[in-house]
């Protein structure tokens, strides 16, 4: 667990730390409670040789309306991720971000979920996965009800791929932001030249105004397989062809992935500190299989690495102390 696990998320979202988040799903709804308990503890095993800032909890919907592609793997509803967090989770003493499929929840249950959260926690709200989509709830008015819950640290998501087709992502934050968005979470990142689009058009806008960026947190995942590969792309997450050449075809495709999300971290890490741009990284498994799993406790180590952290050689260097010079140097 972190050495800052004792100060809030809302409190290091706004710090000079940069941050390393780790995510997970909760089981299955249909899951037993010895079951649950099992992950749980497996989790906290995982998590205790990690120094994270915070824990990230999933909130999963039904997204077959976004695309006529059939899903890889079936979607099948899980377990509440505040009700598992504060049960078989309950372990955990360390920060704990609860997402919520705002569509899915009335407005009587967002309000009971934000006065139950703790001065300090914090939530991502995550809208329709299509405008067809019917909902309880709209993104808009869920926002609004967080503003009635000052204790609760609000959050959004960044998505490089909408940017790539609008151009205009970056607006979406700013507008995000003025509604009360401290930070926000990307869906997985495999095309680094979206995400740096999206930082450099925001970071810039934000000069424009004269305030300061809120903090970008860049989801990284591990693909071990082809239909996992399948999968990520299901979700729309935009895997460059040479980089899908190179896994589809690697003899160790975990390894591959390992290589390029470790490279996609130092890229990004380097660019953030050049514009100034408060950041962090969230590392997750989209797969359940164990192998993809237990790599990412090590590719989240290796993140750590990246921003810093360790001890002696490896201690954590004041982000001002290396900042690039510019866009393109190392």
């Amino acid at each position: 667990m972190s050495a800052h696990a004792e100060r809030t998320f809302a409190d290091l979202v706004t710090d000079e730390r940069e941050l390393l988040l780790f995510a997970m799903t909760p089981p299955r709804a249909t899951t037993s409670a010895e079951r649950a308990q099992e992950i749980a503890d497996a989790t906290l095993t995982r998590l205790d040789g990690l120094d994270v800032d915070a824990l990230i909890l999933y909130d999963l919907d039904d997204e077959s309306d976004r695309t006529d592609d059939d899903r890889p793997f079936p979607y099948l509803e899980t377990m509440d991720p505040a009700d598992f967090l504060s049960g078989p989770l309950a372990g955990w003493g360390g920060n704990a971000i609860v997402y919520r499929c705002v569509g899915k929840y009335d407005e009587a249950q967002l309000r009971d979920f934000l006065t139950s959260r703790r001065q300090g926690d914090a939530t991502v709200f995550v809208g329709a996965s299509s405008s067809d989509k019917p909902v309880r709830t709209s993104l808009p008015r869920a926002v609004d009800l967080a503003a009635e819950h000052e204790h609760v640290t609000l959050g959004g998501v960044v998505i490089p791929e909408r940017h790539a087709r609008t151009t205009a992502e970056h607006e979406r934050l700013l507008r995000k932001q003025e509604s009360g968005a401290a930070f926000f979470v990307s869906q997985v990142v495999y095309d680094t030249g979206e995400a740096k689009n999206t930082i450099s058009d925001y970071a810039y806008a934000c000069a424009e105004r004269g305030i300061r960026p809120a903090r970008l947190i860049f989801t990284l995942s591990l693909c071990g397989s082809e239909k996992t590969l399948d999968f990520l792309e299901w979700l729309g997450v935009d895997v460059p062809r040479w980089v899908g050449n190179e896994l589809r075809r690697s003899h160790d495709t975990l390894e591959a992935s390992y290589e390029h999300c470790l490279a996609a971290a130092h890229e990004l890490a380097r660019f953030c500190r050049y514009l100034d741009v408060p950041f962090g990284f969230n590392i997750e498994s989209v797969s359940t299989r164990r192998v993809e799993i237990d790599a990412t406790v090590q590719l989240a180590q290796d993140v750590a690495r990246v921003l810093g952290r360790g001890t002696g050689d490896e201690a954590e260097v004041p982000p001002q102390e290396r900042q690039p010079q510019s866009a393109f140097g190392a």
